[in-house]
């Protein structure tokens, strides 16, 4: 039986990590579906047209281990803005979604766009500061040598870029529950969006 959760919402709100903890907890399937776009993005970088990058896309393309760059970043939310990309991106993540067994995805128009028939919808966000503090850690703690004003920075460009592009733009679905993780420990986010699915399924 299908059941789809949709988690949505801006970078390094902590979306990921209640999206794999909630796929471990219920023995979903689970996809990160920004990495369909900053694998897109990582190969715009070597030339390929955007469109066509998007099309050829392969399961291997996701495993590349430089995707979590800022630079890689910045390409996978230009290459995000164009509509002929997520067009092409669209169909494998909503046969994902409905894949038997129940899924996870997360992303920024997945309660919206992709999934607007999802059983549960989340939208997690945190405040702007904490964002940056849990992004420039992982970062660091990757190897990147970025100051933490440069990583709020680039956090500001996305949610702009992201939050004002006529095609899906990031924003909560009408019927989403809304998660602040700004104050709150990883155990106590994925508490609360476990009781979220547990409702929901009764």
């Amino acid at each position: 039986m299908a059941f789809t959760i949709a988690i949505d919402g801006p970078a390094a709100a902590g979306k990921g990590t209640i999206g794999r903890a909630l796929a471990a907890h219920f023995g979903f399937a689970h996809l990160d579906t920004g990495l369909l776009y900053r694998a897109t993005g990582r190969r715009t970088l070597d030339g390929i047209d955007p469109v066509e990058a998007a099309r050829t896309l392969r399961a291997d393309d996701l495993d590349a281990d430089d995707l979590r760059t800022p630079e890689v970043s910045q390409a996978a939310s230009r290459v995000a803005a164009i509509p002929e990309v997520r067009q092409a991106l669209l169909d494998f993540q909503r046969a994902f979604a409905r894949r038997a067994g129940g899924a996870v995805l997360d992303g920024r128009d997945i309660g919206t766009v992709i999934c607007p028939e999802a059983e549960v919808k989340l939208f997690v966000t945190a405040c702007d500061a904490e964002r940056a503090r849990r992004r420039h850690k992982e970062m660091r703690g990757g190897g990147h040598d970025v100051t933490l004003e440069e990583v709020e920075e680039d956090l500001r460009q996305r949610d702009a870029r992201d939050s004002a592009r006529a095609e899906a733009p990031l924003k909560p679905a009408d019927d989403a529950l809304r998660l602040d993780t700004s104050e709150m420990s990883i155990d106590e986010a994925v508490a609360a969006a476990v009781a979220a699915v547990e409702r929901a399924r009764g």
